[in-house]
């Protein structure tokens, strides 16, 4: 079963998340952090940023994967997860670019990329602690509500609930219809988990991860067999949680 701690607000989840990754870096300066993107860790990566600025913080051996990425959309292009995380967090620390790492979504070849992901995973010795969103449909990374799991890195083609909640970020032609995402089996092979949700969108997708049955339609409800497993939710995002299951 999870850890879960409830906050009652965002900026202390933001906080909270940022201690923990904070204190893997510190204990290891050459640590390997899954990064999520999405507008829930902003603000824990705008902590990250702060306590960077004030010495707190040395990111030059840090070494970092991201859980997906669009396909056929440019790196450069304002709403792909290249340029999310160079504009929220890489631009504002001092990490080398050479020990960041994205999937590529426009490789020629998108399953040879997702082999290609998951071995330099496990190459650079594996995921340290993996930071993840949820999706209102229960999803992580990429990987949606489905009728198994998907361990290896793949290609998702995106649910309506997910373009939807997307969609403000895109013109519509624009909007992309797959991603590349990191797979079950690269997650759950991190070391530690750590599961952050604000909101009240979140409040369904935490309950059926939670409370619900381990089940590949609720991607995220298989982190509840992970050893270390960490959920930091705001008070919004735990509102449908039943205290009597805790």
């Amino acid at each position: 079963m999870a850890y879960v701690r409830v906050f009652d607000n965002e900026t202390q989840v933001a906080g909270a998340a940022a201690v923990i990754i904070a204190s893997a870096i510190l204990h290891k300066p050459n640590v390997i952090l899954g990064l999520a993107t999405g507008s829930t860790p902003i603000p824990t990566y705008r902590e990250l940023i702060r306590l960077y600025q004030n010495g707190v913080l040395d990111f030059s051996r840090v070494i970092t994967f991201n859980l997906d990425e669009y396909c056929h959309l440019p790196a450069e292009h304002a709403c792909s997860y290249h340029y999310f995380m160079r504009k929220h967090l890489f631009e504002n620390i001092n990490i080398s670019a050479g020990n960041t790492h994205l999937p590529n979504g426009n490789a020629p070849d998108l399953a040879k990329e997702g082999i290609r992901y998951d071995m330099a995973i496990e190459t650079a010795g594996g995921i340290d602690l993996q930071l993840l969103g949820i999706g209102r449909n229960g999803h992580i990374g990429f990987n949606e509500p489905a009728e198994q799991f998907t361990y290896e890195s793949h290609v998702a083609d995106l649910t309506p609930s997910t373009m939807e909640a997307n969609s403000r970020f895109f013109e519509e032609e624009d909007m992309p219809f797959q991603a590349i995402s990191m797979g079950i089996g690269s997650i759950m092979s991190a070391k530690e988990i750590l599961l952050i949700a604000t909101g009240m969108d979140k409040a369904e997708a935490i309950r059926k991860s939670l409370q619900g049955d381990i089940r590949p339609q609720i991607q995220a409800s298989i982190l509840r067999t992970h050893p270390k497993a960490v959920y930091l939710l705001d008070q919004a995002a735990a509102s449908q949680l039943d205290c009597s299951k805790a």
